[in-house]
């Protein structure tokens, strides 16, 4: 690590091995990080009638620091706490289905929302489910989301990148 500039600008710049700048705090006492893990996909366009138990394709990314996100599934590069947040917009839902939910699937555990579509007295155009959680992660462990029904027709879709399905992370410790 060398340092690149202490001033009253604040410090412009703390680099790594690769002469890449790693932090920087302004005069204000702002702390940017542009190296730190971080990730944000979707679906490139809506998912119809998705299997039960079926992974959720995230083929389209907004921004991926440091290269961890692929084939639907984010890699933890270091240990640590991860912020992982995950919106996803189901449509077309069967109020006959008996319940429907989303899983975050990491090494360590899993996160569900779940709903029961029966008490409302039709199918609903749109509901939106999350996930938010500071999950703990080691090198390597993966994380990705998983879509399940039960009873009912299997109608519901899932929302593109673009009307409401997203899944984000970054590394906060």
């Amino acid at each position: 690590m060398a340092l690149t500039k202490i001033g009253k600008e604040g410090i412009t710049g703390i680099s790594n091995s690769a002469n890449a700048t790693a932090i920087t705090i302004s005069a204000d006492e702002e702390v940017t990080m542009p190296l730190q893990p971080a990730f944000m996909a979707g679906p490139a366009s809506a998912i119809t009638n998705p299997a039960h138990d079926s992974t959720i394709t995230l083929d389209s990314e907004a921004f991926d620091i440091g290269s961890n996100f692929a084939s639907n599934t984010f890699t933890a590069p270091v240990t640590g706490k991860y912020q992982l947040n995950v919106t996803v917009r189901l449509q077309e839902i069967d109020d006959a289905i008996n319940y429907t939910y989303i899983t975050l699937n990491t090494s360590n555990r899993s996160y569900y929302n779940i709903i029961s579509p029966t008490g409302f007295d039709s199918d609903m155009a749109f509901l939106t489910l999350t996930i938010s959680v500071l999950a703990d992660m080691d090198a390597n462990d993966t994380a990705f989301l998983t879509f399940h029904y039960v009873g009912g027709s299997q109608t519901i879709d899932i929302a593109n990148f673009g009307n409401g399905t997203v899944f984000s992370g970054i590394l906060v410790g």
